[in-house]
This record gives C-alpha cells, sequence and structure tokens, in this order.
C-alpha cells in the first residue's frame, strides 16, 4: 500500500508539472497581450516632446480599463497642448506690446543724440513711455502670480463693502464723472490687496469709457458676495463679452482707449484664485446703458444680530 500510494504521487507529480508549466505560459501570454497597448502607450508618451503635443496614444479596443487609461491620456495631453499655444500666444502678445514703448524710447534716444536741442521736447515722450512700460510689466506680474497655483491668496477676512467706498473716493478726487456707491456688507476670504486691485481695475474701466456716470455696488445673494460696477459709455458688443477678459484682446475703438489691456484679464484670475468668477452681465437700466461687470466670490456668513 505504501509503495502504491508514492507511486500515485510521482504519477500525480509528474502529470502536474507539464500542466502547471501550460498554465504558467497561458498566464505568461494572457498578461503580456493585456499589457502591450500598455506599452505602445508608453512609447508613444516617451517619444512625445515638449515642441509638438500634437501626438496622442492608439485607443485600444474595447471599453476597458485600458481603453480608458488611453482616453484619459489624449485628454490630458490635449489639455498640455492647449495650454502651450495659450502659453506661446502670450509671450507673442507681451513681446508685441513691450516693444512697441521700448522702440519708442529708443527713437527718441536716438534722436536726442544726434540733435540735443530737440532733449527737452523728447523728455516727455520717453516719460509717457517709461510709464506706460512699467505698468505693463507690473500688469505681467500680477498675471503671473494669478496663474500660480500654488501661491495661494493669503486667507484673511475681507469686507468688499469698504473696498467699495476707498474706490469710490479715490476716482472721486481724479475724476469728473459722477460716482453712485450703493454699498451693501459683503465679506469674503481672501487677499484684500488683490481684491482691491481687481475692484480698481473694474472702476478705472469703467470710469475710462463713462460718459457721465458709473456706479460701484457690493451685495451678497444667493450665498455669493458681489461686486457690481456699471458705466453709461459705449458698453461692449455681444460678440465680444467673453473676449473682453481675454488678454491683449483688441476690441472695437469705443472700448479701447489705452491702457494695457490686461485690466480685465487680472480681474478674472484674482476672482478665480478666490474661488469665483468674473463676468459681463446684462442690466437692462436706463440709466447705466453701458457697461456692466460683476465679480462673484463665496460669501462669508455675517452673524445675525441677536446670535452668539
Amino acid at each position: 500500500m505504501a509503495e502504491a500510494s508514492t507511486r500515485l504521487t510521482l504519477l500525480l507529480a509528474l502529470i502536474s508539472l507539464p500542466l502547471l508549466a501550460i498554465a504558467g505560459f497561458a498566464v505568461y501570454r494572457a498578461v503580456g497581450s493585456a499589457l502591450r497597448p500598455v506599452e505602445r502607450m508608453r512609447r508613444t508618451v516617451a517619444e512625445i516632446s515638449t515642441r509638438d503635443l500634437a501626438s496622442r496614444v492608439p485607443l485600444p479596443p474595447g471599453g476597458d480599463e485600458v481603453h480608458r487609461l488611453a482616453v484619459t491620456l489624449n485628454e490630458m495631453l490635449g489639455r498640455l497642448a492647449s495650454a502651450q499655444s495659450a502659453q506661446r500666444r502670450f509671450v507673442a502678445d507681451a513681446s508685441h506690446e513691450l516693444r512697441s514703448p521700448l522702440s519708442t524710447i529708443s527713437t527718441a534716444l536716438d534722436v536726442s543724440s544726434q540733435h540735443p536741442e530737440t532733449t527737452d521736447e523728447l523728455v516727455p515722450v520717453i516719460t509717457r513711455e517709461t510709464v506706460r512700460l512699467r505698468e505693463l510689466v507690473d500688469d505681467l506680474l500680477m498675471l503671473a502670480r494669478t496663474d500660480d497655483t500654488t501661491d495661494r491668496p493669503a486667507q484673511t477676512e475681507v469686507d468688499l463693502d469698504d473696498i467699495v467706498r476707498a474706490e469710490a473716493e479715490r476716482v472721486r478726487a481724479e475724476t469728473p464723472v459722477e460716482i453712485e456707491v450703493r454699498a451693501r456688507p459683503a465679506k469674503v476670504c481672501g487677499s484684500e490687496a488683490q481684491l482691491r486691485r481687481a475692484v480698481r481695475n473694474l472702476v478705472d474701466n469703467a470710469c475710462g469709457h463713462a460718459r457721465e456716470r458709473v456706479r460701484i455696488a457690493s451685495s451678497v445673494r444667493g450665498g455669493l458676495a458681489l461686486v457690481e460696477v456699471s458705466d453709461d459709455g459705449p458698453g461692449v458688443a455681444e460678440a465680444d463679452r467673453e473676449r473682453v477678459f481675454e488678454r491683449f484682446v483688441r476690441l472695437d475703438a469705443s472700448r479701447r482707449r489705452g491702457g494695457t489691456g490686461l485690466g480685465l484679464p487680472i480681474v478674472a484670475g484674482i476672482a478665480a484664485r478666490h474661488g469665483g468668477r468674473a463676468q459681463y452681465v446684462d442690466l437692462p437700466d436706463p440709466s447705466y446703458p453701458g457697461a456692466h461687470f460683476r465679480i462673484e466670490l463665496p460669501q462669508i456668513e455675517l452673524p445675525r444680530i441677536g446670535q452668539e
């Protein structure tokens, strides 16, 4: 009996070895076949350079996890390509804008060196272009800061109604335009300096295009803190109401009166960094038939009267 049991064990072992080898080979082929699309995707991604993001990984058949991985990779490559295109366009636009004041300053200095008697006449030109250049550089730095998602704004309580009143007092001392203020309590969390810059940009934009009056308002609606700035100027064409927040956008002459072309993009960037948005809104108001801009930010709940 013992000898028979031993022989049976040896026989089963001899039979199982080929079966295990076949099973192992089958598993190896199955895993290799399953991972082959992943290897093709890896090679494709490895060949994609930062200069050309047009390539996409091949989509394997079926709707399994590998297929979804390929779709996700292609979507990511598409976002990277869009970001790269926007960055290149921004660099080109910024270079173009910087070239203009630099060329004017360079030309004025050349004329001054060849004709010293014209120096007094050229000083105001150089001063004006230097101020324009400084404003442009400051705006570019602010845009770079709003684009940096790792640099979070300081988290302090900010009263938007205080900013609205302060900006109203500022422009009243600088412009003959009539300023209407509707400052209702609105508290948010963020950087006071950046939020003040956003409101200032909207107010300066409105004052630059208003005929007689500008309205600055703060309020709370639907859990959002709002800042709204309206003017009685020419307004913005419907086709351009989204484009006004793009960098260096070119509008018709009625809405383009100097500036760096970055004021509204800075407003949009600051609002986005604070978890909100900036938009052009339609507010049919006979007193303010021009442009209406709004900043929407998450509100900090104010304590109710009698509540501890």
